[in-house]
């Protein structure tokens, strides 16, 4: 039996009084891209200066302004790899470096000897605070962990104080979640002290989510109590750098945005330790499916997805929202039907505004425009079909033909699973645009009848047709072509058929444009209906092709 009983509930915040569940994110935060250290370090195979560097150039074109570049002080790549960024000058002059180093005299020097040459640089201290911490791995009481974090802060001042650029202090109280919020807010405000931000040069104070241990509503407490208990408001920047331990890193991020954060460190696609840091593109994507601007350039998720796989040799899951293959695919029947109705109202009434079931945002607006919203398996009904035949091939079939091809469809998905759009063409030229043995139309001639009073008819046409390979000839007449066509196909072949219905549509525009028809017959002696489908750059010729099509369906041609 699971042993539930090892475990222990974390403590909630006892905090009444939150604010943040009425406020609504209007804006993008400031946004921290830490991929290329806290991501990097969790790469089974971390990254090469090469792919660092083509990394850090993509995350300046997505529009970071501040990102963490790594641990020079720890690791001789990252210093190597912070020393090309300088010496070749690829670090634009609004884009900040962020460097992290732990609270110690040699890493501090061997920090700022990294950022030489740099107009500014965040520099990133941390110590682990929780009281978890504190009791089995330093065996420290909180007047020590704190003495720590000012003893830091003293070293980063001091270099600082002769360093030729702008130093930004950031500090964190790592393991944010496990501390006390009384000494969160004292070790940070320690460290404040000692740094002396004002409004017009601040620190960021940032409250990881270091391990994700309670629901998003509870770090999202945490850090409006922090927000509103922090001394000098106006001279701290609030950032937070969710984890997702519980799976709800991208909810934490969000909750903590309504209680007051200003800044976001994560990664793309959620890269990190454990189950990840926070999925920035999907927090941005988000924000951009509710009419916010995210302030970066992710208009292009394939391109994103292509070097962030290629970098850090993970894959994206199928599932990952926004830049997963599937997620903008519908297999459903019902679904693919709601997508199909939504995407026509949304042209019929020509709207700007984006609203269609099952799809929060237009994938073409994020570069998915030549992959597939509908696929078609054994579970998809007819209106995925329909889709499918309208927006790859231009056959906008009549509402009641969608469930006859639906399961000429659905015989071969149960054979071979999942069919694709060339595979339903496919079958949609065999089961009705070839559909021409035994009887095939070859030619026509219409003559107007109009001006003759003797006759009851408006039209005689003239239909020249192979039965069995053998070419044949007649002539009818009827009020219009297709009536003509259907009395002289009775007569003609000794049958007893009624058109039910009747509808045509171009299937391109422009001087050359063909057209579509389509018949919906009824052989009156056994009761049995079927479609017929013709195209032909003459409507009447489409039309006539369409009534053959169905009689051949019908199995009406007439024995050898």
């Amino acid at each position: 039996m699971l042993n539930y009983k090892r475990y222990r509930k974390n403590p909630v915040v006892d905090y009444p009084e939150r604010e943040w569940p009425n406020k609504e994110i209007v804006k993008a935060p400031v946004w921290c891209s830490v991929d290329l250290r806290d991501g990097n370090q969790a790469l089974i195979d971390p990254m090469i200066v090469s792919e660092k560097i083509e990394f850090f150039n993509y995350l300046i074109k997505l529009g970071f302004k501040e990102i963490e570049i790594g641990f020079p002080a720890a690791s001789q790549i990252e210093f190597d790899f912070l020393r090309q960024l300088v010496d070749r000058r690829l670090i634009p002059d609004d884009v900040v470096v962020q460097v992290l180093t732990q609270c110690r005299e040699e890493l501090v020097a061997r920090t700022f000897e990294s950022i030489q040459g740099c107009k500014q640089a965040i520099v990133h201290i941390y110590n682990s605070t929780s009281t978890l911490q504190r009791d089995v791995v330093f065996h420290m009481d909180r007047d020590q962990i704190t003495n720590i974090a000012v003893e830091g802060t003293k070293m980063v001042k001091r270099y600082a104080a002769d360093f030729p650029g702008k130093i930004i202090l950031e500090y964190s109280p790592e393991s944010f979640t496990g501390t006390e919020l009384d000494y969160a807010l004292e070790i940070c405000t320690a460290v404040q002290d000692e740094w002396g931000p004002t409004k017009e040069n601040p620190m960021i104070i940032n409250l990881p989510s270091t391990v994700e241990m309670n629901t998003p509503n509870v770090y999202a407490d945490q850090i409006e109590w922090m927000n509103k208990h922090f001394k000098n408001r106006e001279s701290i920047i609030l950032s937070v750098h969710p984890h997702n331990d519980r799976g709800t890193g991208v909810a934490s991020a969000e909750l903590a945005l309504l209680a007051g954060a200003e800044r976001v460190e994560g990664t793309l696609f959620g890269n990190g330790e454990r189950t990840g840091n926070v999925d920035i593109m999907t927090l941005a994507y988000n924000m951009f499916s509710q009419g916010i601007d995210p302030a970066l350039a992710i208009e292009h998720v394939n391109e994103s997805i292509e070097i962030y796989e290629r970098c850090c040799k993970i894959p994206i899951h199928p599932r990952h929202p926004y830049a997963g293959k599937l997620v903008f695919t519908a297999f459903s029947g019902s679904h693919q039907d709601a997508i199909n109705k939504g995407v026509k109202a949304m042209k019929e009434r020509g709207s700007e505004i984006w609203q269609v079931p099952y799809l929060p945002i237009d994938p073409s607006d994020i570069g998915r425009e030549y992959e597939p919203i509908v696929r078609i398996n054994s579970q998809s009904g007819k209106g995925g079909v329909a889709f499918i035949m309208d927006t790859y091939f231009g056959f906008k079939l009549p509402k009641g033909m969608h469930k006859e091809f639906a399961n000429v469809i659905q015989a071969v998905s149960e054979q071979q699973g999942e069919v694709s759009p060339e595979q339903i063409m496919d079958k949609f030229r065999e089961e009705y645009l070839n559909k021409k043995e035994p009887i095939h139309f070859r030619r026509l001639r219409v003559d107007d009848l109009s001006g003759e009073k003797k006759s009851p008819f408006d039209t005689k046409v003239t239909i020249v047709y192979t039965d069995h390979g053998e070419e044949k000839t007649f002539e009818a007449v009827g009020n219009g072509p297709i009536d003509a066509a259907k009395r002289g196909l009775q007569e003609e072949l000794g049958i007893d058929i009624k058109i039910l219905d009747y509808e045509e549509h171009a299937l391109q525009s422009g001087s050359n444009s063909q057209a579509a028809a389509y018949i919906h017959l009824l052989d009156a002696e056994s009761g049995s209906v079927t479609y017929g489908v013709g195209v032909s750059s003459n409507i009447t010729r489409a039309s006539v092709r369409a009534i053959f099509s169905a009689i051949n369906r019908l199995g009406l041609g007439g024995a050898e």
